[in-house]
């Protein structure tokens, strides 16, 4: 978003609760208070995780999309002083590379907290009550809404990330999971 100025943009500050990972591993956003979702793109990740950690208050800049309560920073404002700003992707051909990570094959279950949004607002997964967010892409999220809905009680399969900054599982499988049926493998494909 490298065209906005963020002088423009509205101001959500807020302390940092969590960090969000992608299916690679990578954090591309947290949580504010433990309820605003805050999506920052990949290419930014070591920068915000050199000089951001949890508990600490920021001032984000960015755009917040008419569907969903998600902000796309902008601008990252810190307690010390510092901004960072998403001044875009690299363009001199030294682009973003994906790092190589060790995913396991697992299952979860949890109740959903809060949905996951992307930056234009498409519906991308859930954060369990365990810290795990589940990841799956957009037209797989939007066929099973009601699964990724705060308060519902999910299982879900995949493929597991984990490191030092959180966990995403990468969604396979999903069910919906009642107390009555607590034991029952039926799963949906995601």
């Amino acid at each position: 978003m490298h065209w906005i100025d963020p002088a423009c943009l509205p101001e959500t500050k807020g302390t940092v609760t969590q960090f969000l990972l992608n299916p690679h591993g990578e954090p591309d956003g947290f949580l504010l208070d433990g309820k605003q979702q805050v999506h920052f793109p990949p290419h930014l990740g070591e920068h915000v995780m050199r000089h951001v950690s949890v508990g600490d208050t920021v001032t984000v800049r960015g755009v917040r999309p008419r569907t969903a309560g998600v902000i796309a920073a902008v601008s990252i404002h810190l307690g010390d002083g510092e901004i960072i700003v998403d001044e875009g992707p690299q363009r001199d051909g030294d682009g973003h590379e994906r790092p190589e990570v060790e995913t396991h094959a697992t299952e979860v279950t949890g109740t959903v907290l809060l949905s996951l949004h992307g930056p234009k607002g498409d519906l991308r997964g859930a954060l369990l009550d365990d810290g795990t967010s589940l990841r799956m892409p957009s037209h797989a999220a939007e066929a099973l809404q009601a699964y990724l809905a705060p308060g519902a009680r999910v299982q879900a399969w995949g493929d597991m990330v984990e490191n030092g900054y959180g966990r995403t599982l990468e969604v396979s499988e999903i069910a919906e999971q009642t107390v009555a049926d607590a034991g029952s493998d039926a799963g949906t494909g995601a």
